[in-house]
């Protein structure tokens, strides 16, 4: 066994012991905890999360107060989409369609289990990175795990050393993953898919070895692209994503429903197909405890590659929204979940099943059924040769905004290690290897940033669980303030001098809404 070999089966093993055996558990395990400890926030006030988001977000008072605080912060919706930029992948198209062909339809019911729960996740995250954010040299706002597990978990008597190493341990993993996952894995998608339904007839030969001069061109007119959004810093960053992700988002879906319009009175029989296989084993399997559990075991992987709620890494982006309340950006936190899971994942599921090569009697998967390549599949049935192009198209926007809004997660962390100036050395190296994703022909580099996107969620998710009193108190006294109308003491910022200042701010918010 040669050395790249060995170094594939050593990721491997601890690519499946985190995802499968821990990070799982960790994942829904929190998600459970953080949903009962908080009163089930996600469907108690579920009027109040829609209207302080998505449902206000055209208001004046929201749009005035975009920019209030300079280049170093983002309106909350910039924040979103920004957030949205990165989650909303290539996860939200071949990776719904292969939890279908592995684990059935069933898959999805567990898919949206996840999500409810990782709801709260999202919202617990979002709480903390807002409550112990700071601004940096440069004024801009700095907040994520690995503050809240320096100041918050390294708070606690006898952890300031372990909420600093795990701070720290964060940190790196969230840098090595934003080349892999962040960047050249999800550049290499876009090479592939471009080449598989547009770039197939253009033959400018090789550059070198196995390299096609088109991946090549691709490559160099992406990193042109990525480098004029990246090195304008978040702010150009937010820019471009509130532009681009809900116009492709809204795109994607409209092409999903005209498809499901098209298999309209099939529609009843998928969401019985997806209830009915959650409980039982697909035939496509054949029976045992052991093959059940794989279709959990995919819908929640799944759901959590898709929303990445328990990662830590949407915080960095929600931390810099110029919102004062940390619950406000919380709920932005539950409605990226849904939107990225509830709405675009199962749009995809059912465009996945209208495809005639899944059996909805018997769960079973057509032989030769290639997952990678049904999403498209399913809309040429529909579109003809156009359909295949759409999904090539939807495929690069997503994954274009991913490596987007990843240069801003690693770019925080190497930040948090080595400071501000360092940073921007990181955007220009970032940007720099987004050739080597178009040319890569191995899929090494992708697994090992997979595993090391997995061992984020580890020290994360330890400080947002020991964290839990915080977000209890934070969220029992937005309630008891904002729904209750009690008179209590905002809980904001754990920095005495930014509580103050955001003190008054909300106290003249409240003001404003009352004269409203």
């Amino acid at each position: 066994m040669d050395f790249v070999e060995k170094i594939a089966e050593v990721n491997g093993i601890i690519n499946d012991f985190v995802w499968t055996n821990l990070g799982l558990v960790l994942l829904i395990g929190a998600g459970v905890i953080l949903t009962i400890f908080t009163k089930f926030f996600q469907v108690t006030h579920i009027k109040e999360w829609w209207m302080k988001t998505i449902g206000g977000m055209f208001s004046k008072k929201s749009k005035a107060r975009k920019n209030e605080d300079g280049k170093g912060s983002v309106s909350q919706f910039q924040a979103l989409c920004t957030a949205l930029a990165a989650t909303i992948g290539t996860g939200n198209i071949a990776g719904v369609a292969s939890a279908i062909c592995v684990g059935g339809p069933g898959a999805v019911f567990w898919m949206w289990i996840a999500a409810f729960f990782g709801m709260m996740t999202n919202f617990s995250e979002n709480i903390l990175g807002i409550y112990y954010r700071r601004k940096n040299k440069e004024g801009e706002w700095s907040g994520g795990a690995m503050y809240y597990l320096r100041d918050g978990l390294g708070g606690y008597k006898h952890c300031k050393y372990v909420g600093r190493v795990l701070a720290g341990m964060f940190a790196v993993f969230a840098v090595l993953a934003s080349f892999g996952i962040g960047n050249m894995g999800q550049i290499n998608k876009i090479v592939i898919n471009l080449d598989s339904a547009i770039l197939k007839n253009i033959d400018l030969g090789y550059a070198f070895a196995d390299v096609k001069w088109t991946s090549v061109i691709v490559g160099i007119i992406l990193m042109i692209l990525a480098g004029l959004i990246i090195l304008g810093g978040l702010t150009r960053i937010a820019s471009f994503a509130e532009k681009v992700v809900p116009f492709m988002a809204v795109a994607y879906i409209l092409g999903c429903l005209i498809v499901i319009c098209i298999h309209i009175t099939s529609v009843g029989e998928m969401f019985a197909a997806i209830f009915r296989f959650a409980f039982t084993t697909p035939a496509v399997v054949g029976g045992g405890v052991g093959i059940a559990m794989k279709t959990i075991i995919q819908g929640f992987k799944r759901g959590v590659f898709s929303n990445e709620a328990g990662l830590g890494s949407s915080v960095m982006v929600h931390s810099a929204s110029n919102v004062r309340e940390p619950v406000r950006q919380g709920m932005w936190g539950i409605f990226e979940v849904f939107a990225d899971t509830f709405v675009v994942c199962t749009m995809t599921a059912l465009v996945v099943m209208s495809s005639g090569r899944i059996d909805l009697s018997t769960g079973a998967v057509a032989e030769g059924t290639d997952d990678a390549t049904l999403v498209a599949d399913s809309f040429a049935n529909v579109f003809g040769p156009f359909g295949s192009i759409f999904v090539s198209v939807a495929l690069l926007l997503f994954a274009f905004t991913t490596v987007v809004g990843w240069s801003h997660y690693g770019a925080k962390s190497f930040e948090y290690l080595f400071g501000v100036k360092a940073a921007k050395g990181y955007k220009v190296f970032f940007v720099l290897m987004i050739i080597s994703g178009a040319i890569m022909t191995s899929s090494l580099a992708w697994d090992i940033s997979d595993t090391f996107n997995a061992l984020m969620m580890v020290p994360n998710l330890i400080g947002v669980i020991s964290l839990l009193p915080v977000v209890m108190k934070i969220t029992k006294n937005y309630v008891d303030r904002r729904i209750k109308h009690e008179n209590v003491e905002p809980v904001l910022s754990f920095d005495k001098t930014i509580q103050a200042e955001h003190k008054k701010d909300v106290a003249l918010e409240i003001k404003e809404e009352n004269m409203n």
